[in-house]
């Protein structure tokens, strides 16, 4: 596919909605445009947001659809596991709710172990897969501990004074907090306003069930049999050369990419690299 110079192409309106799905209320951004479906799936702590420059780039050719996963942002916030088996059925599940058969998958961070898993669970879905930034390690065993037995929390965010009692205790908070530009407006991106304070629209215990039922999935990789794409930031630590070699060795069909900056978000730490690397992929 020619992918077009989208400089003097409008920018296509990104339409807001929520799938009532089984076990969930998913929200979503869609740009309900003609051309193949590219399904786009953030990090953890993030939301559809992060993909708004994506959509907009690509809108034209594709339709591009970013869901809130569950325990993020506008979606539902259901006491589970948070597993990445059960975030990769979301993905279908929504799928199979707008009657979309084939898609173009795209994960960043904890969004591409749910890539993954998806790719490898569902392949009749998967067109291709693009993993940024994520590396399959983890643990080898998952904890087997039932939730009710677990103090789940939220390592990064548990020592913030949620609510925040004013916009601007928020903002010096997460500036604080955060190393970066792009980090600051990542979790700006969650930050809402309530009737008793500013808060975070991601569940805490959702981010400390993730964490803690995660465990490694190297063994799916050679299950991926699509066009994979991984993406990884230059020195980075999600992915470091051991892991990044390692998943080009199991996956069947795989191309590699080692952005120049440092940054974990790869699809917005220099985009023009990112693009012109994606351009190929679709390709």
């Amino acid at each position: 596919m020619k992918i077009h110079d989208t400089q003097d192409i409008p920018v296509p309106r990104i339409h807001r909605n929520i799938a009532r799905l089984t076990e969930l209320d998913m929200f979503y951004l869609d740009t309900q445009t003609i051309g193949p479906v590219i399904v786009c799936l953030h990090g953890r702590w993030g939301r559809a947001e992060t993909w708004i420059d994506f959509m907009e780039h690509y809108g034209n050719q594709f339709r591009i659809i970013a869901p809130d996963q569950r325990g993020h942002g506008l979606s539902s916030k259901p006491v589970s596991k948070y597993t990445a088996e059960e975030m990769a059925a979301d993905v279908i599940a929504l799928l199979d709710y707008l009657n979309i058969t084939e898609v173009i998958l795209v994960g960043h961070s904890m969004g591409g172990q749910v890539a993954g898993y998806t790719a490898a669970r569902y392949p009749a879905y998967i067109q291709s897969l693009a993993i940024l930034d994520k590396s399959p390690s983890g643990p080898e065993q998952r904890c087997s501990l039932p939730l009710e037995q677990l103090e789940l929390h939220d390592p990064v965010t548990r020592d913030w004074p949620q609510p925040f009692s004013s916009l601007k205790e928020a903002i010096a908070c997460i500036r604080q907090a955060t190393d970066s530009e792009l980090s600051y407006q990542y979790f700006m991106n969650s930050l809402t306003e309530t009737a008793q304070g500013y808060q975070m629209l991601f569940c805490p215990q959702a981010m400390g069930a993730n964490i803690a039922y995660n465990m490694s999935w190297y063994h799916l990789l050679p299950d991926i049999k699509c066009k994979t794409l991984i993406i990884r930031a230059r020195n980075s630590e999600a992915v470091p050369d051991e892991a990044f070699l390692k998943m080009q060795k199991l996956l069947t069909k795989c191309s590699a990419y080692d952005m120049s900056h440092p940054h974990h978000n790869v699809h917005l730490s220099n985009p023009v690299e990112f693009y012109n690397c994606f351009d190929l992929f679709l390709r």
